[in-house]
């Protein structure tokens, strides 16, 4: 069975050729790769919860919780360990088996670090992994989170290397790889992914998937988001990106790399079911689950299942698969 190789010396041109390709030849290659890795019918779900939510000093162009735009969102305060354990509990029963936890900080005070890792070691507690999403971390705090048992760490790079300014202009791309790189350091899984529909260009979305497959060892999550426009934000009216686009990075993120987990995550509740489909046929085998991500609107658990029913889809910890 054809495969590519784990790779961490992509060019650019490459994987640009990459997204090039035709639809059809582009899918079948993805597909076998998905293959020779995952159970092709086998999707892994985590759930996903804001634990503090609103009032970030960031000015991330796309984001409902920033301060600096008006989008009509109530700040809100870190919650209490209980309501986030209930919450865990409740996604668990609906088949999620991870926890993701996001707060809207630029980057976490250690007195909030404190609560946050009690967080995480009660949902260790319910058999979950968990994720988390806290902003930027200090070497010292990323230590602190391996020593609490997080199993991810979410830092996405939203885009490429060189459309970044147009969207982030209060943190650098270097201060993103920073903060990967103290969680790789610290051998906790990375999540990282990208945001499409930026207003980026095919060349853009091809630098940000090179620059993610280049990293010392490949995201072990690798979420694709599509962007959710939310009234207030500097990308509120930006063009909608072509479906077929979002599938085409969907199946490169596969063939780049390929021992990955690839999620779709944000803009999936305004995606069809078709759409998703072929987004699995590219490689996707992670989501997220349940009615809400942080701020947004997701599909409902239900639907989700029907789907899975339909297509011959069952969550991946229902059954074990030993990749090739």
């Amino acid at each position: 069975m054809t495969e590519y190789p784990l790779r961490h010396d992509w060019t650019l041109d490459e994987i640009e050729a990459l997204l090039d390709l035709p639809f059809n030849d582009l899918l079948y290659r993805a597909q076998t790769t998905h293959r020779a890795h995952f159970d092709p019918n086998a999707v892994q779900a985590s759930s996903l919860i804001s634990i503090k939510t609103g009032a970030c000093s960031e000015d991330c162009g796309y984001c409902s919780q920033s301060s600096k735009y008006n989008t009509e969102l109530e700040p809100e305060k870190l919650l209490p360990v209980e309501d986030v354990v209930q919450a865990a509990r409740a996604a668990r029963e609906k088949g999620a088996s991870r926890f993701c936890m996001g707060a809207a900080w630029r980057n976490p005070t250690d007195k909030n670090l404190d609560r946050v890792i009690e967080m995480v070691q009660a949902v260790r507690d319910l058999g979950m992994e968990t994720c988390l999403t806290l902003g930027m971390l200090t070497e010292e705090q990323a230590a602190r989170l391996k020593e609490a048992g997080l199993d991810y760490y979410n830092h996405n790079l939203d885009t490429s290397p060189e459309f970044y300014g147009e969207v982030v202009t209060t943190r650098t791309y270097q201060d993103r790889l920073d903060t990967l790189a103290r969680v790789r350091d610290q051998g906790i899984n990375i999540c990282s992914g990208g945001i499409l529909g930026l207003g980026e260009t095919r060349r853009d979305r091809a630098s940000m998937l090179r620059q993610l497959a280049n990293l010392p060892r490949h995201p072990q999550s690798v979420p694709i988001n599509m962007l959710v426009q939310i009234e207030g934000t500097p990308l509120y009216g930006a063009d909608e990106l072509d479906p077929f686009e979002f599938v085409r990075t969907v199946a490169v993120a596969r063939l780049v790399m390929p021992r990955s987990h690839v999620r779709l995550s944000a803009g999936r509740n305004r995606m069809s079911d078709e759409l998703q489909a072929l987004c699995f046929l590219a490689g996707a085998n992670s989501i997220f689950y349940g009615e809400r991500l942080l701020t947004t609107d997701n599909k409902e658990a239900d639907q989700d299942r029907l789907l899975f029913k339909r297509l011959g889809i069952r969550f991946e910890q229902d059954g074990a698969w030993q990749p090739a």
